[in-house]
């Protein structure tokens, strides 16, 4: 019976100590278990990326302007040309041959012109020579030794040499016109002729050969553009035209500084400038005639400053274009930031909203309530705004500080108001900081410590 006692006695003590310990244990464990990081300056640089393709800042179609036989070619794709280098020609002969055409007409037009000429001087003398006819006969009419036949006649071979000199100045006009007609013929016929000899317009590159030597060229008309017989580009100056989001357009400034990568050149970066910003959408292909909605984007051009070995048209690139910086800012880590619906009081003042009192069951705290599915009503007087802020850790509790950002580094907001150097904010896990509650305990994570 003693034994039996002392037994159960022991076994008291043990359910006491165990209870015990686990109730201390339950204390020290108390709070929510949060990583956190304390507020500092640092330099933020706020970033538009967009991707698109390079292209030289020049670059030149040569098309036919005459239809042909490529007689000679100069060029291969991917050389290196000069300004006035020769590239093709296309046979010359029907360009030529119009030339000789146009050529004897124009020598025809001054022949008949210096013949017309010629004939203003004989026209001229014979209406000289009518006119003193006539004074004779005037002369001879008062002195009584004429007839009046013979005055009449004089006068009328007046009339007839003054229209005839009259038609020979009009046809000095005409072949003048004539003359001038013929003359812009042959300007055009050898305007032809040089255009079946093609020559660089600059220096640069010979990005693209769409012609072999012995095939024939069409122009262009109206409906089906011309045949595209090569493609000189100037790659001294190269420019990243990429598309950008119309929501980051309006922070995208002209002389923005960017840097570059290309998908083609791995693990480098290229300084480049902001020199182009669309004021017109880029239009898809289609995007008008199926009336489907798309994104929208602006045309962005970055005109690169380094030297970009081995570029190639066309390549695809990534634009990262820094549209603000600002030096020693106070900032907060991005997953730091969360939004609250808080309630206002009739002053403006805002009214703290804590966690409601768990309740407890046999000595252990029960889980917390988590916030209501639909907010309880207001007092008259209050006002209820979502809000953007912090969680600090203040004596071991979570309190909630509204913050005004300002410019989005890659990882860090800018803090306007709200936040001193120094502060402790929460900055995870991503669950707790989204279920706390202003008042919370809270205990900072450290390395190895767990849930």
């Amino acid at each position: 019976m003693f034994r039996r006692k002392w037994l159960l006695i022991l076994i008291a003590i043990l359910v006491i100590g165990g209870g015990a310990a686990s109730y201390f244990a339950s204390k020290r464990e108390e709070g929510t278990l949060v990583s956190a990081e304390s507020v500092d300056r640092r330099t933020l640089e706020a970033l538009v990326s967009a991707s698109g393709k390079l292209e030289p800042r020049r670059s030149v179609n040569i098309s036919a302007q005459s239809m042909g036989r490529v007689t000679r070619l100069g060029v291969n794709e991917g050389d290196r040309v000069t300004a006035g280098q020769f590239l093709l020609q296309i046979d010359p002969v029907n360009a030529a041959t119009a030339v000789q055409r146009d050529e004897a007409a124009v020598a025809g037009a001054r022949t008949g012109l210096q013949q017309a000429r010629t004939q203003i001087q004989s026209a001229q003398a014979n209406l000289d020579l009518a006119r003193q006819s006539l004074k004779r006969q005037q002369d001879l009419w008062e002195a009584g030794l004429t007839t009046r036949e013979q005055l009449e006649k004089a006068v009328a071979e007046v009339d007839i040499r003054e229209s005839d000199l009259k038609a020979r100045e009009q046809e000095i006009q005409t072949r003048e016109q004539q003359l001038r007609q013929q003359e812009a013929g042959l300007a055009s016929s050898r305007h032809n002729l040089a255009q079946v000899r093609f020559e660089s317009p600059f220096d640069g590159i010979v990005t693209r050969r769409n012609i072999e030597e012995g095939e024939n060229v069409v122009t262009g008309t109206m409906n089906n553009p011309g045949t595209v017989l090569l493609t000189v580009a100037d790659m001294s100056v190269i420019e990243a035209q990429v598309e950008v989001d119309e929501t980051d357009i309006p922070l995208v400034q002209i002389g923005q500084e960017a840097r570059v990568t290309i998908d083609a050149i791995p693990n480098r970066s290229f300084r480049g400038r902001v020199t182009e910003i669309g004021n017109s959408p880029i239009q898809a292909a289609g995007q008008q005639a199926t009336g489907a909605r798309t994104a929208t984007n602006f045309k962005v051009v970055v005109t690169i400053e380094d030297e970009v070995p081995d570029v190639r048209p066309g390549f695809t690139c990534t634009a990262e274009i820094t549209t603000a910086t600002r030096d020693s800012a106070v900032s907060v880590p991005i997953q730091a930031l969360t939004i609250r619906e808080q309630e206002y009081d009739a002053q403006g003042t805002l009214v703290p909203r804590e966690r409601p009192a768990p309740t407890s069951r046999w000595g252990r705290p029960s889980a917390a309530p988590a916030a209501p599915a639909v907010a309880p009503s207001l007092p008259p007087g209050h006002t209820r705004r979502e809000i953007e802020g912090v969680f600090l850790i203040r004596e071991g509790r979570a309190t909630f500080v509204p913050v005004q950002v300002g410019i989005a580094g890659e990882r860090h907001f800018e803090v306007l108001e709200g936040l001193s150097e120094g502060d402790q904010v929460i900055t995870g896990p991503f669950d707790s900081v989204r279920n706390m509650f202003d008042g919370d305990q809270v205990r900072v994570q450290t390395p190895g410590t767990r849930r």
